[in-house]
């Protein structure tokens, strides 16, 4: 008898919230919120919309300017000290040591962009391996041309 009871006043109590959810998605409310408009169009003079274009064009300015001054101020040192140390303090799998001349001078010949894609992508060669980024793929772009500006500076 328990058993019954209890199957009964659950199918009550499931039939009573079903209602409850009928209701209130049926309400005046729920109603409009599903009816109202997705959008809205603003029709602009054509004073306006040059003066729109003017902001929009400012405000772009203004973004790639902090983007660059927030890309130039990445540390190399600072990168160099937690991702790049490890190898080129050492020379370990032919890394050329941090302030050898001698190391830096065939690869710094090879032109920076060599440098800094062989560091971001990774480059096997007679003279040793440098994984991708250090083997650190967290490292940002920046952040790996920072710390070869860095090391090329100290060794060049």
């Amino acid at each position: 008898m328990k058993t019954i009871n209890l199957a009964l006043i659950s199918g009550l109590s499931l039939a009573i919230a079903s209602v409850v959810a009928i209701a209130d998605h049926n309400s005046q409310e729920s109603l409009e919120q599903r009816l109202s408009a997705v959008g809205s169009l603003n029709i602009m003079t054509t004073e306006e919309a040059a003066a729109a274009a003017a902001q929009a064009q400012e405000a772009a300015a203004t973004t790639t300017e902090s983007m660059q001054v927030a890309a130039g101020s990445v540390d190399g040192e600072s990168v160099y000290n937690t991702a790049c140390a490890a190898c080129h303090t050492a020379g370990i799998a032919g890394a050329p040591k941090l302030g050898d001349p001698d190391g830096w001078a065939p690869r710094i010949t090879q032109g920076m962009d060599i440098l800094i894609d062989h560091a971001i992508q990774g480059y096997q060669g007679e003279a040793g391996v440098m994984p991708a980024k250090g083997g650190n793929p967290s490292l940002s772009d920046e952040e790996v041309s920072a710390a070869v500006q860095f090391m090329v500076d100290k060794s060049g």
